[in-house]
């Protein structure tokens, strides 16, 4: 590291930007080279999309596979993956998914030896293979461990500082200013600057530009998310691919206003071992108020309550679109941009036990109305007349009367609203949970620029280096983060001159 007293200026052998899964795999393995590395991050503190996550790793040919004696292999594993895409085929960037299927066995290895844990694999069709393994005791986990490693090793990191522009010389990126607390810095990289901030799903310019005005007023579930690193290399000539594609948006139930059991634990690697053991020892019927405290909090409501006769009122008792045609879609035209899913006697009986669930976490576990009740009572409420119910959850009762009434007498082919007691889950609200459009790179992870040709200097990572690759299915974006920051960080450290 070098100091430039005059210029306010600080020099780097590598400069990554963003603190989530991407950024710290980056910022290690630069260091892991023996370069001098600088991690910047714009919140208070590290985390980003992959601390928002599920926690899925979906990877080929890993211990657990192993000791299950399943057989598997990275070129299965990138076989099965264009099973996900459908009709988006020919979007997809087979090389690149080439590069993550081939990474991911060895970057599973490198998450264990920092001390993450997880209990998998679990099937998840059309994967031919069990390959889906979750982190336990929760995503935090990533973070803790990552951060750990990075700081030992002597990654210095900077929180609170947000990237503003890239300064190229020659056709080179050599630096990158930043607002900071203490004012303006540059920050100067004799090898590079890999860019790991994530996705855009929380910025209103990027989602009006690729997917539409309707789409720019729905948040994402990361509020973060602002497309910063897409943003600063289109000024040097990158472009962004597949920009209109996401997961999303989509119905989730408001989050709680204090973490569950579950996502509050410690990530000790002695109670990961311990819950491991559990998930694969004890009775279910011991673990599912555990498991129920994650599922009831992180995940989406089923549509096929909507299929199944529900519908959804807005806070003035209204129904405002319908239930099978994407409503999502009109949800932040309401009122606090949220509704309520109404359920009457006979669907609250409904989806009371299987195979009618409220919300899954895939291969973990299924949550019902009961669990419902039990773990997320800020989103439960129940009357035995509509009346009742209203009154609950401060809505006009004679709208909603009007509304169930309006519903029945229309109801055609769908199933009407019946006797209660009646139950609404919510708040909902309408979310991004990921976007699909990163900077085009090639294969070194270089950021390509005019002519495709790649952007000296300049390397992105994670969702904001995804250049066109599909990541559909569980496990695969956080998959990508770690691979391709993992190769992005090294190729920035041999870099150096």
């Amino acid at each position: 590291m070098t100091v430039d007293h005059h210029g306010n200026a600080t020099t780097f052998d590598v400069i990554v930007v963003g603190g989530g899964g991407g950024g710290l795999a980056a910022a290690i393995e630069a260091r892991a080279a023996g370069r001098d590395v600088l991690l910047l991050e714009k919140n208070e503190e590290l985390g980003g999309s992959t601390a928002w996550s599920v926690g899925s790793v979906t990877a080929s040919g890993t211990p657990h596979q192993a000791r299950k004696g399943i057989q598997d292999s990275p070129q299965d594993h990138w076989r099965d993956m264009a099973g996900f895409n459908g009709d988006l085929d020919s979007r997809d960037n087979p090389s690149l998914r080439r590069v993550l299927a081939d990474a991911m066995p060895d970057t599973f290895r490198w998450l264990l030896s920092h001390g993450i844990r997880f209990y998998g694999p679990m099937p998840e069709p059309p994967h031919t293979k069990p390959r889906m393994h979750n982190v336990l005791p929760n995503s935090r986990s990533f973070i803790t461990h990552l951060e750990k490693a990075a700081r030992r090793a002597g990654v210095k990191i900077q929180c609170g500082v947000r990237a503003k522009a890239l300064l190229a010389e020659q056709g080179r990126v050599v630096a990158i200013d930043c607002d900071t607390a203490e004012g303006p810095r540059r920050f100067i990289a004799r090898g590079g600057i890999v860019l790991a901030t994530g996705d855009f799903t929380s910025d209103p310019e990027l989602k009006a530009q690729f997917m539409g005005p309707q789409e720019a007023k729905i948040d994402g579930v990361n509020i973060t998310a602002t497309g910063d690193g897409q943003k600063l290399a289109v000024t040097l000539g990158g472009r962004i691919v597949n920009g209109d594609l996401a997961l999303g948006p989509e119905l989730r139930f408001v989050p709680p206003q204090k973490r569950s059991l579950l996502l509050s634990l410690p990530p000790w690697p002695l109670l990961a071992n311990l819950m491991a053991w559990s998930l694969d020892k004890m009775p279910s019927a011991l673990l599912r108020p555990f498991v129920m405290s994650f599922v009831t909090t992180a995940l989406a409501p089923s549509p096929d309550l909507f299929a199944a006769g529900a519908i959804l009122v807005n806070q003035r008792g209204e129904r405002f679109a319908d239930e099978l045609e994407k409503p999502a879609y009109a949800l932040p035209d309401q009122p606090d941009k949220v509704g309520y899913i109404l359920l009457d006697r006979r669907l609250a009986n409904l989806f009371s036990g299987w195979p009618h669930f409220i919300s899954t976490a895939p291969g973990v576990a299924y949550a019902y109305v009961e669990d419902y009740r039990r773990n997320r009572p800020d989103v439960f409420n129940a009357g035995a007349t509509l009346d009742a119910l209203a009154e609950k959850l401060s809505i006009p009762s004679a709208a909603l009367n009007a509304t169930v009434q309006a519903h029945n007498a229309k109801a055609g082919n769908r199933p009407m609203l019946g006797d209660g007691p009646y139950v609404a889950l919510g708040p909902v609200r309408a979310v991004f949970v990921h976007a699909e459009g990163g900077l085009a790179v090639d294969h070194e992870h270089r950021v390509l620029g005019k002519d495709d040709a790649p952007i000296a200097g300049l390397y992105a990572a994670g969702s904001t280096g995804q250049g066109g690759l599909l990541l559909k299915g569980h496990g695969h974006h956080l998959g990508w983060a770690f691979a391709s920051g993992r190769r992005a960080g090294r190729n920035a450290a041999m870099n150096v001159a």
